[in-house]
C-alpha cells in the first residue's frame, strides 16, 4: 500500500508538469525523472563530510555532474523505489548492474537539465510552487496537510517532495522554451496531413504502444553508429527468443520511459511519426517492429493492444457569436475618485436614455479609450475572450443597441452598448488547429529527444569508482 500510494502522489505530481497531456513518442515524461524515485532533498547541496568525521556517515560520491554530485545512498535510494515499482507492476526485473546503470544515467539527464534551467534564470518561487502542489492535493482528494502526513508516514520527507516538483516544473519550463517553442508547423502542412487524412479516415486506429531505444550520440562516428545499430540488433534478437520487452527495455533502452518498461500507452496512429505508424500498422498485438533507424537512434516499438477510430464522430460543427460593441470608458484618478467617475458616466446614461445625446458623441467627448474614443467607442467585432470576463458578461446580457449599466473592469468604469451579433461557423479552423497539434506532437518527440541528447552531451560527467 505504502509504494502505490506514493507512487499515486509522483504520478499525479508529473501529470501536473506534462504541459501536453499526450507526451509524443520517445519524448521523456516527468515520470522518467523525479516521478520514479526519490530526488536527493537538497540537489546540488555538494559533497558530505568525510567519513572519518562520523562513524555512522556511509556515503560516498558516485557521479559527478558539472559542479555537483550525485552521491551513492542516493542512487541506491532511487534504485530501491524503482525496484518496488516495478514489482508491483509485475515486471520481471533487469539484471542489478543494468538496473543501477540506467537509474544513474536518468539521474544525470535530470540534473544537467535541472542545472542548465537555473543557467538560464528558470526559478520557480515558494507561492507558485505551494499552488502546484495545491492541485496535486486536489487531484488525490486530500488537503496539503493529509498529504503531507500521508508522505511522511510513508518515508519521504515533504520538504524532499517540495524540491522535486519544484525542479519538474523548472525542466518543463526549460523544455518548452528549448524545444516547444521552436517547433514550426506550415500551412502547407496542415493541408496535407488533412488530405491524407481525409483519404484514410476508413483506416484510422489508436495504438497502445511500448517502445526501446538505442541512441546515438551527437556527431556519432561511422563507428559508433555501426556499433549502436550492433547493439539494437542484439535487443532484437532476444525479442525474438522471447525476452521480456519490459525488462529488456529496462536494461537497454536509452528512452526517458525505459525503467518504465519503456511503456507509453494509447497514441493515436496518426500522431506518431509516419515510419512508426506504418510499422504498426503491420503488426498484431503482441509483435514488434523491425529496428527502426532515425536521426535520434535505433528504435523497436512493440503493438501493445489496437481499436479502430473508424466509426469516431466526425468534429461538432463549431460556430461562434460575435458581437459588435461600443463602450465609453473612464478611469478614476486622484482628482476624479472611483465614486466621482461612477456618477459621472450615469449621468451620461441618462443622457443616452432620454436620448439627448449620442453615444458617438459622448464617447468622443468623455471616453478615455484612445483607441476607440476618435471611432464613437466602436470596438469592432468581439469573440469570446476579447475583452475582459466583467466586460464579457454585462455585454452578454444586453440586447442589440441597449445599453449597460456601470460596469468595473481592471482598466476602469465603462458604458457598454451591444450594436449587432452574427455567428460564425469555425468547424474549419477548428480543424486546422487540431491538425497543426498533430503535427507538433510528431515532431516534438524526437526534437526533444535530440535537445536532451544535447544537454547531456554537454556536460560535464566523471564517474567515481566503487571503493
Amino acid at each position: 500500500m505504502r509504494t502505490t500510494r506514493l507512487h499515486h502522489f509522483k504520478l499525479a505530481a508529473a501529470l501536473l508538469c506534462a504541459l501536453t497531456a499526450g507526451t509524443a513518442l520517445g519524448q521523456a515524461t516527468p515520470a522518467s525523472g523525479p516521478a520514479t524515485g526519490t530526488a536527493p532533498a537538497n540537489p546540488g547541496s555538494g559533497f558530505l563530510p568525510p567519513a572519518s568525521s562520523n562513524a555512522n556517515v556511509v556515503d560516498a560520491i558516485r557521479v559527478v555532474v558539472n559542479d555537483e554530485v550525485i552521491t551513492r545512498n542516493e542512487v541506491r535510494g532511487r534504485v530501491a523505489q524503482i525496484v518496488q515499482r516495478l514489482r508491483a507492476q509485475n515486471t520481471q526485473l533487469p539484471p542489478q548492474a543494468d538496473l543501477e546503470r540506467q537509474v544513474v544515467e536518468a539521474m544525470i539527464v535530470e540534473r544537467a537539465q535541472v542545472q542548465l534551467a537555473k543557467e538560464m534564470g528558470v526559478r520557480v518561487d515558494d507561492r507558485q510552487l505551494d499552488a502546484a502542489i495545491g492541485r496535486i492535493a486536489q487531484d488525490q482528494k486530500m488537503s496539503v496537510q493529509d498529504m503531507r502526513n500521508q508522505m511522511e508516514k510513508e518515508g519521504m520527507a515533504f520538504a524532499a517532495f517540495r524540491e522535486e516538483i519544484r525542479n519538474e516544473i523548472m525542466m518543463q519550463r526549460l523544455r518548452e522554451h528549448e524545444v516547444d517553442s521552436k517547433i514550426q508547423v506550415s500551412d502547407a502542412e496542415i493541408d496535407t496531413f488533412l488530405a491524407a487524412e481525409k483519404a484514410a479516415a476508413a483506416d484510422r486506429i489508436e495504438v497502445d504502444i511500448a517502445q526501446i531505444l538505442v541512441g546515438i550520440p551527437a556527431n556519432a562516428t561511422p563507428e559508433q553508429i555501426a556499433a549502436r545499430r550492433a547493439r539494437a540488433e542484439e535487443v532484437m534478437r532476444q525479442l525474438r527468443t522471447g525476452a521480456d520487452f519490459a525488462k529488456v527495455a529496462a536494461t537497454y533502452s536509452d528512452a526517458g520511459d525505459a525503467l518504465k518498461g519503456g511503456a507509453i500507452g494509447w497514441r493515436e496512429a496518426d500522431r506518431l511519426p509516419p515510419v512508426f505508424s506504418t510499422e504498426l500498422r503491420k503488426l498484431n498485438p503482441g509483435q514488434v517492429t523491425p529496428v527502426i533507424k532515425t536521426n535520434v537512434g535505433f528504435y523497436i516499438l512493440k503493438l501493445v493492444e489496437k481499436r479502430s477510430l473508424a466509426g469516431a464522430a466526425t468534429p461538432d460543427q463549431a460556430v461562434i457569436e460575435q458581437t459588435r460593441a461600443r463602450h465609453i470608458l473612464m478611469k478614476a484618478t486622484p482628482t476624479m475618485p472611483a465614486a466621482e467617475v461612477k456618477r459621472k458616466l450615469e449621468e451620461l446614461k441618462a443622457k443616452l436614455d432620454s436620448k439627448s445625446a449620442t453615444f458617438e458623441d459622448l464617447a468622443r467627448q468623455n471616453s478615455q479609450d484612445n483607441g476607440s474614443a476618435s471611432k464613437g467607442g466602436d470596438l469592432g467585432w468581439l469573440y469570446p475572450g476579447d475583452v475582459m470576463p466583467e466586460f464579457e458578461t454585462a455585454m452578454a446580457a444586453l440586447k442589440p443597441n441597449q445599453i449597460s449599466g456601470v460596469v468595473e473592469t481592471p482598466f476602469g468604469f465603462h458604458l457598454i452598448q451591444v450594436l449587432e451579433r452574427k455567428s460564425e461557423d469555425v468547424t474549419a479552423q477548428k480543424e486546422r488547429n487540431r491538425a497543426r497539434q498533430v503535427i507538433r506532437e510528431r515532431k516534438l518527440g524526437e526534437a526533444f529527444e535530440d535537445w536532451a541528447r544535447e544537454v547531456r552531451d554537454r556536460a560535464y560527467v566523471e564517474f567515481r569508482e566503487e571503493g
